[in-house]
């Protein structure tokens, strides 16, 4: 408990140090609770804003709005909201939620559209949904406006995107290749992207860490393949579909090894900092604004990320 403790402390520590403004707080069944990670998040920084992933199976959206309206009343601190429509299939099924793909997104829509109009203070809340029904709510402390949530949305599907549009949520996805990745202008608003990032100043150095840090795990592999037998996410299936004709190392800086040996679940850009920072441009040149990152192992890990956007944005470094 000590060390995860410390963990989330030093890397909460660092992503502040390096300017970064959020940090995302995961949630499942077998995680510690995300709110109890956001609080410990805020007490260790000054500005930094938890992104506290929040599925709608866990909680009543009353009490999501309840611990958004709490942190902000206790610490004078906003939070944002990554909203998840799915999970892990086997962890759904354990709590007895067998709602379909696209019915989740609709619950979701339900559930995000209570949250906002509990926080947005002003006559008590009256709700008629299909998921969701709630009568002369009122939400107390009443939140100050300047700290209502930012709100995120995963997903890349067609229900994914339509959710997001529906709640004015900024959408999340897995990228392609920036030569293949579509303009944010298509779904109508800005967007984002999870990627990792191992960047050094020679390509064949960043190449050697990221093998050094994602080694190839037969293990791992056959785990990637019964995952992907089980989920119903249809990007994790994008993925798995791309990683087979993914392009050779010295072509390319998108590597989905992490991916198929189950080490993690999004793409890596690797390369040399000019190399990573030209990619991520053209990622900025689609109209995606917002960089969720994978989990650094250290501050000099997100040193190197730093001069990687330097690069990106023309920045000296």
């Amino acid at each position: 408990m000590e060390s995860y403790l410390r963990d989330v402390r030093d890397v909460a520590r660092w992503s502040e140090a390096a300017g970064f403004c959020g940090i995302l707080v995961y949630t499942d069944n077998g995680l510690v609770d995300a709110w109890l990670v956001a609080q410990i998040v805020i007490q260790s920084t000054e500005r930094l804003a938890p992104l506290v992933a929040l599925q709608p199976v866990y909680m009543h959206p009353y009490t999501a709005a309840k611990l958004v309206s709490s942190l902000a009343f206790l610490h004078g601190r906003q939070v944002f909201l990554n909203l998840v429509a799915g999970g892990f299939k086997n962890d759904l099924e354990a709590l007895g939620d067998s709602t379909a793909h696209d019915d989740r997104y609709e619950r979701l829509i339900e559930y995000t559209l209570v949250v906002k109009a509990l926080l947005s203070g002003g006559a008590p809340v009256t709700f008629e949904g299909r998921f969701y029904n709630v009568r002369n709510l009122r939400m107390a402390p009443a939140l100050p406006p300047e700290l209502f949530p930012g709100l995120l949305m995963s997903g890349s599907s067609e229900a994914g995107l339509c959710a997001a549009a529906r709640v004015g949520a900024t959408p999340i996805k897995y990228p392609k290749p920036p030569g293949e990745e579509t303009s944010a202008e298509t779904i109508g608003s800005a967007a984002g992207i999870r990627v990792g990032i191992i960047a050094r100043p020679d390509s064949r150095e960043a190449w050697r860490v990221a093998h050094e840090r994602f080694p190839e795990d037969r293990r791992g592999a056959m785990t990637h393949q019964l995952a992907m037998r089980v989920s119903d996410s249809s990007w994790h299936h994008q993925l798995s579909a791309m990683a087979g004709a993914a392009a050779e190392e010295e072509e390319s800086p998108y590597w989905l090894g992490p991916f198929q040996h189950y080490q993690t679940f999004c793409p890596y850009l690797v390369g040399s900092y000019e190399r990573v920072g030209f990619e991520l441009a053209r990622y900025v040149g689609l109209g995606h604004r917002t960089f969720i990152l994978d989990i650094p192992p250290s501050s000099e890990e997100l040193e190197h990320t730093r001069v990687a956007f330097a690069a990106a944005r023309g920045d000296g470094m």
